[in-house]
């Protein structure tokens, strides 16, 4: 069974190639180097010796939200549970900091589907969710679907 651990400092440069390798196939946004550095307490990743080949984050939004956001796992570990571990240990520690609210922003809904999370309206979500949005390139047109869960 595979494991996660929390982020290292020296995996961002290899967190930053996997999820821009999703992002320039378009199924994913793009993070920079400076925002994954910047937010590193916030990445779980799999590793295999050095090689990161998978990464989540769970970024803090209010005292009752957090998101989940940067699931990408490397072409030869996928369907093997390494995403549903990450994804996993994302919902822990909400729960464990007792965040009761989750979501996503996603072009991969029916992945998280899986979680319980259900779909909702964008405009749903509270305006703070929507200040690192307003950064993007693709905003305000870039068909993520929003999910989210309560425990």
């Amino acid at each position: 069974m595979s494991t996660v651990e929390k982020a290292k400092i020296q995996d961002v440069p290899q967190i930053h190639q996997l999820i821009n390798h999703f992002a320039d196939r378009d199924e994913m946004l793009p993070r920079s180097l400076s925002d994954i550095y910047e937010n590193i307490r916030d990445y779980f990743v799999h590793r295999k010796d050095e090689r990161v080949l998978a990464c989540a984050a769970m970024h803090i939004i209010w005292s009752d939200l957090s998101e989940i956001k940067s699931v990408a796992v490397a072409e030869e570990c996928q369907r093997q549970g390494v995403g549903t571990i990450l994804v996993n240990a994302c919902f822990e520690e909400a729960k464990s900091l007792g965040i009761p609210t989750v979501f996503c922003l996603t072009y991969q809904p029916n992945f998280f589907k899986k979680f319980g999370l259900k779909e909702i309206d964008k405009m749903e979500l509270p305006r703070k969710v929507w200040t690192e949005c307003f950064r993007c390139p693709k905003f305000p047109d870039c068909g993520e679907v929003a999910l989210i869960r309560h425990f």
